[in-house]
């Protein structure tokens, strides 16, 4: 597969790649880590500028993004929410029109999706959605590639996510598992499904793959049969105010090893895209036993610690397959055969 394939575009949400593209962006993240792994150089962006536009903090999406762009051989630039003006002082479409002068890729994490694609409607260079609170496509990407380094493949494993089921991971998972064919349960109360609309996009995909979805609030039944058990914080950044609300509703949910062993697979694994609530060693998790007597959120230490837990091998995935992306959008080099 030549760069023309991919040159120049912009990974804004999933569904704007077709599969068979996603799957080969998930298999040429196994390829240069494989090449990090063995010390190999593999400087497609050598020379290019990296903008790096945070309205959201984050620890993994901006040491992802920067040691990528370093080891693809490119200067990346962090420019965090005091540093930008997008929509306040400036427009998107100006702001775009000025880094795209000057950078060779932007990328952006933040709330609004119209943001993200208006920086790539104006600015003329590719574009990568960091997070919004729509979609997480580079999450996607290290997600269903640590699948399949744990399974060897895709297409029949059942993932199952447990807790919000409309926030962006939620979205994102249902969609592209969907495109992947991956069996996607959404375990959640009836009020915190995903939406109609989102369902529909999965459902599409899903006729095409071969996909077997389930939405249910029915724990047991949801987690049934799973390869995979994922989930998230229950409130994601920007809705602080929801804690209490959540804490009391997604109780049920919560992955903990009983839930382990309700899937009946002893070959499982659990993921979750970090940071986790497990336990009160952070500020929040002081605050959240304090205020609401909780000690685990999401999910339990004792599922966190087990041995089915890959979140670290998931978290050093986002390195690997954004740097995929990367090469792949704005590389110099035709992408190699993996």
């Amino acid at each position: 597969m030549s760069n023309t394939v991919f040159q120049g575009r912009s990974l804004l949400a999933e569904k704007d790649f077709t599969p068979e593209e996603l799957e080969y962006l998930i298999d040429f993240s196994i390829h240069l880590k494989d090449l990090k792994k063995r010390g190999i150089p593999h400087k497609y962006l050598q020379g290019k500028n990296i903008a790096l536009l945070f309205e959201k903090n984050s620890t993994r999406t901006r040491a992802a993004f920067t040691t990528a762009s370093v080891d693809l051989g490119a200067h990346p630039e962090f420019l965090g929410k005091n540093d930008i003006q997008l929509g306040k002082k400036e427009s998107v479409e100006d702001t775009a029109r000025v880094l795209g002068s000057m950078f060779d890729g932007i990328e952006f994490r933040g709330f609004s999706q119209d943001v993200v694609e208006g920086l790539a409607k104006f600015s003329g260079v590719p574009v990568w959605n960091g997070l919004t609170d729509e979609w997480h496509p580079t999450q996607m990407i290290a997600d269903f590639m640590t699948v399949k380094e744990n399974f060897g493949k895709l297409k029949g494993i059942t993932l199952t996510y447990v807790g919000d089921g409309r926030n962006n991971m939620a979205n994102s998972l249902l969609v592209t598992g969907s495109m992947l064919g991956v069996n996607i349960h959404i375990v959640a109360p009836d009020s915190l499904q995903p939406t109609e609309e989102v369902q529909k996009f999965a459902a599409e995909f899903a006729a095409k793959s071969g996909s077997k979805n389930m939405i249910t609030s029915d724990v047991d039944k949801g987690v049934k049969d799973s390869d995979v058990l994922y989930t998230d914080v229950w409130v994601s950044m920007g809705e602080e105010d929801k804690f209490e609300e959540r804490i009391n509703t997604l109780k049920p949910y919560q992955l903990n090893m009983d839930m382990v062993k309700k899937t009946g697979n002893e070959n499982m694994i659990i993921m979750h895209c970090l940071p986790a609530f497990h336990g009160i060693e952070t500020e929040y998790g002081k605050e959240m036993f304090e205020k609401y007597g909780v000690r685990e959120m999401e999910i339990t230490d004792e599922a966190f610690r087990s041995k089915y837990a890959r979140q670290f091998e998931e978290a050093e995935n986002r390195m690997h397959s954004i740097k995929a992306i990367m090469a792949a959008t704005a590389g110099n080099l035709f992408i190699p055969r993996v």
